[in-house]
């Protein structure tokens, strides 16, 4: 991706206004594709809680991009760190003519499709801290969150000026400012606030595996807006290049997940085909316009072993990632980001090689600044953000309510009513009904 700041008259597309916004539609619908991804992989009694926790970000994060979040990452740059633009506060000062500079489409067409990624970002953090944090303090930390770290983050970045960005760090669409940032701030909160009541002793299992597939493949659909759409127009083939790539890299970790879990545990499982599937989504996002579909490969299928063996580190350190956030977001960030260091190609979105195509290990250490850099800034920032709200209004429900379940707890609700489940129609017999079968029985 690689917006600029500045607002000039070029001419609109048609054709590419119209892709961008399909785009935007569908990075929107990967955030309840996420919920009911997470929806599934957590028990029963927090279901709710755990769609709550991404429908949340789809209100707040909205406010805030309009208020000043877009301002904030795609503003005027200063400093390298941040940028901020008047005309951007509250989108008062852009027209609906207004054409994004170098690019063929509205502004508010580039701003609505940020728009679904500043969305889906915090959200990705909650599955870490599934069954055990208080919905408030949640909405709190994710508007804290994105103001404090994807914000500047996604300058750094994105944003002409952004120190990463005039690097020449490569983030197609979100390796780093989207991936790595909610899985290293995962890592972040949990090391705050604790694990689970029951950690490594009672049973955690999912409850719904078929939510699990139903929201893994919403987020498979909707990552070809996620990822083709980043390139912010079809003019020149790179958009194609990534929805191909995103596909290839994608099937390529699930295979390769798979393959590892039957060695490993000796049995190909749902959860972790629909896993091994956001893993290759991923890694591909910084790669899949520099690499070519054969790296796409290599790419889906080093990320699937990689982030298959990752996600069983939390036992083994004893953090409590519920989810697998850190495994699979973080880890999956992380390498997709790095090797483009090595399978850059040169014929897709730039003229930059990596290592394997002659172009040494410059990209490779440009990526390393990037990646390490954003998570560092992100894993520091979010434990202090979730230490301070901790120390204030609490993080964490009472022990009694995470044990009889959040859901109830925090919503006064639950997911699923069994009070009418049964065998069979369940009658009640009214009196003349009851009179007529003991008179049969007696004149039998």
């Amino acid at each position: 991706m690689a917006p600029a700041i500045t607002l000039a008259a070029d001419k609109l597309s048609v054709a590419n206004t119209g892709f961008m916004l399909i785009c935007s539609a569908l990075v929107l619908l990967m955030t309840p594709g996420l919920a009911f991804f997470y929806g599934g992989m957590v028990r029963v009694k927090s279901t709710l809680n755990m769609l709550m926790m991404s429908f949340i970000s789809m209100g707040i994060v909205t406010i805030l991009w309009v208020l000043y979040g877009f301002s904030m990452a795609f503003g005027t740059d200063h400093g390298s760190l941040i940028g901020w633009e008047s005309d951007f506060v509250g989108w008062t000062g852009i027209d609906k003519a207004d054409i994004w500079s170098g690019y063929t489409i509205p502004v508010l067409a580039f701003a609505v499709f940020q728009m679904m990624f500043a969305i889906i970002t915090p959200a990705l953090i909650s599955g870490a801290i599934a069954d055990r944090v208080k919905f408030s303090a949640w909405s709190l930390f994710v508007l804290l969150w994105a103001t404090v770290v994807y914000f500047p983050v996604a300058h750094w970045v994105w944003g002409t000026g952004g120190w990463a960005f005039e690097l020449g760090v490569i983030d197609f669409a979100g390796g780093t400012a989207v991936h790595i940032n909610a899985g290293a701030a995962a890592l972040g909160v949990i090391l705050v606030i604790g694990k689970r009541v029951g950690f490594k002793k009672d049973p955690m299992r999912p409850h719904s595996l078929p939510l699990v597939m139903l929201g893994a493949g919403l987020l498979w659909f909707g990552w070809f807006g996620f990822n083709a759409g980043s390139w912010l127009g079809n003019d020149d083939g790179v958009g194609s290049l990534m929805f191909v790539n995103t596909q290839i890299a994608t099937a390529a970790a699930m295979l390769a997940w798979l393959a590892y879990e039957k060695i490993a545990h000796g049995a190909f499982t749902t959860l972790g085909a629909a896993s091994g599937a956001v893993a290759g989504l991923v890694a591909i996002t910084p790669s899949g316009g520099a690499v070519t579909p054969i790296g796409a490969i290599a790419v889906g299928a080093i990320a699937g072993v990689a982030c298959a063996a990752a996600v069983g580190l939390k036992y083994k350190f004893g953090y409590d990632d519920s989810l697998d956030v850190v495994g699979v977001h973080m880890v999956g960030g992380v390498i997709g980001s790095l090797l483009i260091g090595f399978f850059a190609s040169g014929t897709g979105q730039s003229d930059v090689k990596g290592l394997f195509y002659g172009g040494g290990l410059d990209q490779f250490w440009k990526q390393c600044a990037g990646v390490f850099a954003v998570l560092a800034y992100s894993l520091i920032a979010s434990a202090i953000l979730a230490f301070l709200l901790d120390k204030t209004i609490g993080m964490r429900v009472d022990e009694d309510e995470e044990i009889s379940g959040i859901d109830q707890a925090e919503h006064a609700e639950t997911a699923y009513d069994f009070s009418g489940a049964g065998g069979g129609a369940v009658r009640t017999a009214t009196p003349a009904a009851a009179g007529a079968a003991a008179s049969k029985k007696v004149d039998a």
